[in-house]
């Protein structure tokens, strides 16, 4: 459907990847990587597969793959999380990987401050699973604990195009003290919940940092029908919008003519909006009113233009008509219970 994220098991809908490179996740070890780095495994874009492309050591492969293990044993891989959080599930991605896959893979997990050591204490959250040829491979994790590593065991080698690891980013609430924060961040847990349109891609709207190219957003499609386009966030946690930043950066033919944006106090449901409540946000109450946007800019909308409100927990974020925006930032405080 065209308003709401792309089908994934619930546990990877109502999550963020941990494992995602744009969100700072990072390769910090692997037994081998003759054929492709462990790095590549952590792109966020799917893997891309180009059928004449070799390089010294043979076939280019998006993703990492490990020689041909002659040896007894198996390969694997740690990986650093974006942010530490408690884990949901995995998509263990052998996209174009057809004679190379691994034919199973476990996952470990540690909470360690320090890059992990021959000391570092693993837990098994992953069993020993079955892979298949060229496929996502999904797989729920029941854990409530907080993790900042996991580790991907292969057996015994071969290729991952991608890791995604889903989960919740840990946000303490209790040690805040009244701090203000960006209350959309992906990296404090932040997600995009539903969309009209995201035919050019969205997934990195709450990210850090600025846009690094026009790909690095959310962009619709040239609209060529009535109304205008619009996209819901699930906040962090339950907070007051006190400021706003809309970055258009590098958006220059393309950026919408102007913006809104409403907020909602959903309480504990809206875990997964259905049609009901997509179709309600058009009501919510309104924070900012429509406001005249320019290419390539950083807006922000401060105490004087935002309307004061009380504890959301989301946003829908309207764009008229259509377009694209680089960044979503919503400044706030968390609500105290």
């Amino acid at each position: 459907m065209s308003n709401t994220t792309e089908q994934l098991p619930a546990f990877a809908r109502n999550s963020i990847n941990l494992a995602s490179a744009g969100l700072g996740a990072k390769p910090i070890f692997a037994t081998d990587e003759f054929f492709a780095p462990l790095a590549r495994m952590l792109n966020d874009d799917p893997a891309i597969f180009y059928p004449e492309k070799f390089d010294d050591h043979g076939k280019w492969m998006d993703g990492w793959e490990t020689r041909r293990r002659r040896s007894t044993g198996h390969d694997y891989a740690i990986i650093a999380l974006a942010a530490p959080g408690t884990i949901s599930g995995f998509d263990v991605d052998t996209a174009h990987f057809t004679g190379n896959y691994p034919p199973a893979c476990r996952i470990e997990a540690c909470n360690s401050a320090a890059e992990p050591d021959d000391a570092t204490v693993w837990t098994e959250v992953l069993g020993l699973s079955q892979l298949g040829a060229s496929a996502h491979h999904f797989f729920a994790c029941t854990s409530k604990t907080v993790w900042t590593h996991v580790r991907l065991h292969i057996h015994p080698d071969g290729g991952v195009a991608r890791l995604r690891v889903y989960g919740q980013p840990s946000l303490n609430t209790g040690n805040l003290n009244g701090e203000t924060l960006d209350l959309a961040s992906s990296l404090l847990g932040g997600r995009v919940v539903a969309m009209s349109n995201a035919h050019y891609g969205y997934h990195r709207l709450l990210a850090p940092g600025r846009g690094i190219n026009m790909g690095d957003g959310w962009e619709t499609r040239r609209r060529r029908e009535p109304g205008n386009d619009w996209i819901i966030v699930k906040l962090a946690a339950r907070g007051t919008v006190e400021s706003a930043v809309v970055d258009t950066a590098h958006f220059k033919g393309n950026y919408p003519d102007s913006c809104s944006i409403q907020v909602a106090d959903l309480g504990n449901a809206g875990e997964s909006l259905d049609e009901l409540v997509v179709a309600s946000s058009m009501f919510w109450e309104e924070i900012l009113p429509q406001q005249k946007l320019a290419a390539d800019t950083i807006h922000e909308y401060g105490a004087n233009q935002i309307k004061q409100n009380g504890a959301v927990t989301h946003a829908r974020l309207n764009i008229f008509p259509d377009g694209g925006v680089s960044r979503l930032r919503l400044f706030g405080k968390i609500a105290s219970e």
